[in-house]
């Protein structure tokens, strides 16, 4: 099954929200408060960001992405999307097949689930068909291994657009809308940066070395928004440093946009990297940048494995621009990358507790490595978002704003200003 480039994975853009004049009576359906991630990926299938899904797998589907990267129709899929729930939780709201469930979220009404289908399915041979290893350390392991004892398989509808609140709100762009504003832009290429760090000038060089590469006419910034850890970057540092980028200068105006993915990282290493080009496909990129060790942790896959897996994969249909390390060569004087670079004895790589470290003695650093104007605003939102840290903190996750709130069906009509 081969699609073009730039239409939707599966051939169509889902959109999965219930009409005003079929919203149920709400107060006749079984009700069950769901967790942060099933909320963000409820959004991901409404919105169409994982087109063709319109709903939490069901056995079959699992199954065959599991242990064929495919869903059980054909077409590529790399990471089962899946509702879990406990024996208890089934018992107390006799939920079966044919049923349909209210999905509360934030203590609101959020979401209908159609029930399809009541399985279980062994949490260890999922482990190690995504992940390659059962080895509870790998935070997709134990993402996995945390999953309740049943699943359901359903289509899933939205009872009204969500709310997504500031500083994000200019930054999310559904993939209607991204699509819509990519034509607005007359971008015929467009290459894919994922991300979920603040960026240093070993970043910057990697999407122009990918602009260049897929002789793009726009760069799309793809911040992952999902669940945090302590010491990770806060969300908003993340999002507001990489259009500071262009707001300085260093990318043309016209050239660059950021948006927000709502999703929780597995780290799956290159099943995770199928996963993301799917996703930007369905956004409307026809190329993704993808470096080294992209979407991997710790030792459990080799640095470029997610090069690897596209070539198993021609029927895609977005192009991969695969790119290999940038570095600090004090030889040329510059970044420079090993595909081009003589000096490799000599690089100084982009040290993460190096930068980390630049960051929590709020010195300046030199701008080879960080441009002064990314760090003026990673400052800014230590103080304005982080609690006085741009890392994240047991404070933030607990205090936080929320990223998105469950609005009423009526939403006021999106401005970029706001």
């Amino acid at each position: 099954m081969v699609d073009n480039a730039l239409s939707p994975h599966g051939g169509r853009l889902v959109e999965r929200f219930t009409a005003a004049e079929r919203v149920p009576d709400l107060t006749r359906l079984p009700a069950l408060p769901i967790r942060d991630q099933i909320a963000r990926e409820c959004l991901g299938i409404a919105y169409g960001f994982f087109s063709p899904l319109e709903g939490f797998l069901g056995q079959a589907d699992v199954r065959s992405v599991a242990e064929e990267m495919r869903l059980a129709n054909g077409y590529v899929w790399s990471i089962p999307i899946v509702f879990d729930l406990s024996q208890e939780e089934l018992q107390r709201l006799n939920i079966k097949e044919g049923k349909t469930l209210l999905l509360l979220y934030q203590g609101r009404p959020y979401a209908t689930l159609q029930v399809e289908e009541v399985f279980s399915y062994s949490k260890e041979s999922l482990a190690r068909s995504v992940y390659g290893t059962t080895d509870e350390k790998h935070p997709g392991v134990r993402r996995t291994y945390a999953y309740k004892d049943w699943f359901l398989g359903g289509k899933i509808s939205l009872l009204a657009p969500v709310a997504v609140n500031s500083p994000f709100r200019p930054f999310w762009y559904p993939p209607k809308e991204l699509r819509a504003e990519i034509a607005r832009r007359g971008w015929k290429r467009v290459v894919a940066h994922q991300t979920r760090n603040v960026p240093h000038t070993g970043h910057e060089w990697l999407m122009k070395g990918a602009y260049f590469a897929a002789n793009a006419d726009g760069i799309l910034v793809s911040a992952v928004i999902g669940e945090k850890r302590t010491g990770d970057y806060i969300d908003e540092a993340i999002v507001l440093t990489h259009d500071r980028l262009r707001q300085a200068g260093y990318f043309r105006e016209e050239i660059h946009l950021t948006s927000i993915l709502l999703w929780d990282m597995r780290y799956a290493g290159p099943r995770e990297a199928v996963f993301h080009a799917l996703v930007r496909k369905n956004l409307g990129c026809t190329h993704h940048m993808f470096g080294r060790d992209h979407a991997g942790v710790g030792t459990y896959y080799s640095p470029y494995a997610a090069h690897e897996v596209f070539a198993t994969l021609p029927d895609l249909g977005i192009q991969p621009v695969l790119a290999r390390e940038w570095y600090y060569c004090p030889a040329c004087g510059g970044i420079a990358s090993e595909e081009l670079c003589g000096h490799q004895e000599q690089a100084q790589q982009f040290s993460g507790t190096l930068i980390r470290g630049i960051l929590q003695d709020g010195v300046k650093p030199p701008r080879l490595i960080f441009r002064p104007e990314v760090f003026d605003v990673v400052m800014d939102c230590a103080e304005q978002y982080g609690f006085s840290s741009p890392f994240v903190s047991e404070r933030y996750l607990r205090d936080r704003s929320p990223v998105f709130s469950v609005a009423s069906r009526e939403v006021a009509p999106r401005t970029r200003a706001d």
